[in-house]
């Protein structure tokens, strides 16, 4: 079978935070901190968890889904992430990968500004998209991004 055309997309997802930029920025770098926003969750199994925060560094992180019966049961899904730039407290840029048991689903650039509010940071995430073989897409990609940084409010206010 042909390889089906790659889809491009670019999104824009905007949170405030009633928090100041360094604890905002504290959650992305700090692995303990980020482990229990980003990669723990209710309805996932971690299998990996692995971060280096600087630029040049790598993050990886798998896990999949819980729930006996689901569509989604026994799937593996693998994140492999480079840091392109850091600012503390003002920006993060990176590079990830996505794969799906092992095979590679999307490639994305992600940028991830942190801008200071009167009531707190502004954080602003922009992600540049090719997704590969009708992969879960942009609209899923977005959703899940959506979820996870409500996860970090609520990581941030707790």
């Amino acid at each position: 079978m042909p390889d089906q055309p790659i889809a491009h997309s670019t999104y824009t997802i905007e949170r405030n935070y009633p928090v100041s930029p360094n604890r905002v920025f504290a959650a992305f770098a700090d692995p303990a901190k980020k482990r229990r926003w980003f990669a723990e969750g209710e309805n996932t199994e971690l299998k990996t968890f692995e971060m280096d925060f600087q630029v040049g560094g790598r993050e990886r992180r798998s896990f999949a889904f819980k729930g006996k019966g689901t569509p989604m049961e026994g799937v593996v899904f693998t994140n492999e992430t480079t840091y392109q730039d850091i600012v503390p407290n003002s920006r993060i840029v990176l590079a990830y990968t996505m794969a799906v048991n092992d095979k590679r689903i999307s490639a994305s650039l992600s940028s991830f500004e942190l801008v200071p509010s009167e009531n707190g940071t502004k954080l602003i995430y922009t992600e540049q998209a090719a997704f590969f073989e009708g992969a879960d897409g942009p609209q899923m990609r977005e959703a899940g991004w959506s979820h996870l940084f409500d996860g970090l409010g609520k990581h941030l206010a707790g």
